[in-house]
């Protein structure tokens, strides 16, 4: 039984610079290039390894002119990226070179972190992690394999009170809590090897019940894998029996399947299938390559494509 987190969905400004900045200065893969099933005009990109294994996917949904968000309580205040711990340096400079705003490495938990913004206003980090040089890696390049970021590392979530929110992490979805850090309690897949990207959660309690705005730079939503429609379901389950939390109806994504929650601290949850995955729809060697629709939009394609922005 796989957990962990699947992928993060973050809300961004131009589509060309988010394309940019994520392939190119941050070197992932764009595993698929589709629109917002809810909003067909505008993109959804998805980046991530190779193949775009659950845990390394970050996602953005694109709007031209959306105006920056706010960090607040109730919402995912932090993205975090597995690096090698021998690449520090190098990201370092690179995130430098790239003109993006960063703090000096820091020790959080043991392992050096990075944090840095993108252009859009989104709280990013590199951790680095001993040993992961040795695990694949998607390259390019400007960034050897030795060097390239493995998947997510974790994400940081804001909330009034962290224990409502940490029992729905270790009831629910999988997880246990490992460590804690002033106003920061650590959460870690119970099934996660030192390989598995995605397999962390931190829990930061709200030192004043201040609340953000969603916009460019704020992440939508979260999202934790189940291996199947089956374990998806007995989530759903337990949600509803222990905790008295609904989800929405399964939900199908083309290459997951989803239902959808506030957990009790305010934060858009996603419980997302493994299965089929991304090369469902094109072979993975060409993923992300082309304009990707699911079957309900593919007679209005020609009319999507014109509304959408022209990126490569």
């Amino acid at each position: 039984m796989a957990h962990g987190i699947h992928h993060v969905t973050i809300m961004a400004g131009r589509a060309h610079r988010n394309l940019d900045v994520y392939t190119r200065t941050l070197g992932l893969r764009l595993v698929k290039k589709t629109v917002n099933f809810d909003d067909p005009g505008t993109y959804h990109f998805y980046y991530g390894d190779e193949t775009g294994r659950p845990g390394t996917i970050v996602t953005f949904f694109p709007w031209e002119h959306a105006a920056p968000g706010q960090s607040g309580v109730g919402e995912t205040i932090e993205t975090a990226l597995r690096i090698p711990e021998t690449a520090i340096a190098f990201w370092t400079h690179r995130l430098v070179e790239a003109g993006l705003r960063h703090e000096a490495p820091a020790k959080r938990f043991g392992e050096t972190v990075i944090r840095f913004r993108d252009p859009d206003g989104t709280r990013l980090a590199l951790v680095g992690v001993p040993g992961i040089e040795r695990e694949p890696a998607w390259s390019t390049a400007e960034i050897p394999a030795e060097v390239a970021i493995r998947g997510v590392h974790s994400v940081g979530i804001l909330v009034a009170d962290t224990a409502p929110t940490g029992a729905i992490l270790t009831n629910v979805l999988g997880f246990e809590e490992i460590a804690r850090d002033e106003d920061v309690v650590r959460y870690r897949a119970t099934d996660a090897s030192d390989d598995t990207p995605g397999a962390i959660v931190d829990l930061h309690r709200a030192g004043a019940p201040f609340r953000g705005r969603l916009g460019a730079g704020s992440v939508h939503h979260v999202a934790f894998r189940a291996a199947d429609d089956a374990a998806q379901t007995a989530m759903v389950a337990t949600l509803a029996a222990e905790h008295g939390l609904r989800t929405t109806e399964q939900r199908d994504r083309n290459y997951f399947r989803s239902v959808y929650f506030r957990e009790p601290g305010g934060v858009l949850f996603e419980i997302a299938t493994d299965v089929p995955g991304f090369a469902v729809d094109e072979p993975v060697a060409a993923l992300g390559t082309a304009l990707k629709l699911p079957a309900q939009y593919e007679g209005r394609r020609a009319a999507i494509e014109a509304v959408l922005p022209q990126v490569a």
